[in-house]
């Protein structure tokens, strides 16, 4: 039944809801876009380490409470970007501190100066990984696992025409997640936002091409294929392959005249 209108108020318990619910969107809204803002301002170099931060005036600036930017502070400082410390205040920390292998690091640092840079540091990362996940992968990938790669291949052979498209990126991103996935490996699994944070960065910035290489979506097949014929090496080899081109191509395109990243 609905509660009885009348008495000394007329408010339903679900306006008391919808309120509160507006009010924490509202409060995400602003948190993120000053998170967003100031993170991409200390990696980019705007704030310089070094530089101390009065809250009252990054409160001002984006006009948001106290409240907000201790929320932004805390998450900068557990990002290893800000240290907080009584009588000194808020400090900006040199880039030796950072947790550089957040998600939310390595999108900002893909938005700044030093694109090429991260971009061959995240390539060597993924050359240790990916083709290593793809061996194990061929011994302990589950049915679950090899029907999941294998639908993000046929996924991204369906919108290779648009390869620069949120569709052919969630494509992608399910294979890399899924074969993280299938290597049994939780430390290996744990990569997977790092990954897939890279590959956004590649779509986010304009380093796709309109049509993907059919090389490309052939040797995600053939890591696919491998993986389930349990071929350890072919599955490798393949997965190191894509890698490898991936960077080369993304560096291409944002430094030409960058060094070969492997």
């Amino acid at each position: 039944m609905r509660p009885k209108l009348g008495g000394r108020s007329s408010t339903l318990p679900w306006d008391h809801r919808a309120v509160a619910a507006e009010a924490s969107a509202a409060f995400l809204q602003l948190h993120d876009s000053v998170l967003d803002t100031l993170g991409r301002d200390i990696v980019d170099g705007t704030v310089p380490a070094g530089t101390t931060i009065s809250a009252d005036d990054v409160a001002v600036r984006f006009a948001v409470s106290r409240t907000v930017v201790r929320e932004v502070v805390r998450v900068l400082e557990s990002l290893g970007l800000l240290t907080v410390r009584r009588r000194v205040g808020i400090t900006v920390l040199d880039s030796t501190h950072w947790n550089s292998l957040d998600p939310l690091l390595i999108r900002w640092q893909l938005a700044g100066p030093n694109r090429a840079i991260q971009l061959a540091s995240l390539s060597e990362l993924r050359s240790g990984i990916e083709p290593l996940a793809a061996r194990l992968a061929a011994g302990r990938a589950t049915p679950e696992h090899c029907g999941r790669l294998t639908a993000a291949v046929i996924g991204m052979s369906a919108t290779s025409r648009a390869a620069n498209s949120d569709a052919y990126l969630a494509h992608d991103s399910d294979f890399h997640r899924a074969l993280l996935a299938a290597s049994g490996n939780p430390l290996l699994r744990s990569m997977s936002d790092i990954v897939v944070e890279v590959l956004a960065g590649r779509t986010r910035h304009a380093l796709m091409p309109h049509r993907a290489d059919p090389e490309a979506i052939r040797l995600h097949g053939v890591v696919a294929s491998s993986i389930q014929a349990g071929d350890a090496a072919a599955a490798e080899q393949a997965m190191f392959e894509i890698v490898t081109e991936s960077a080369k191509s993304m560096l291409a395109t944002d430094w030409p005249t960058a060094p070969d990243p492997m």
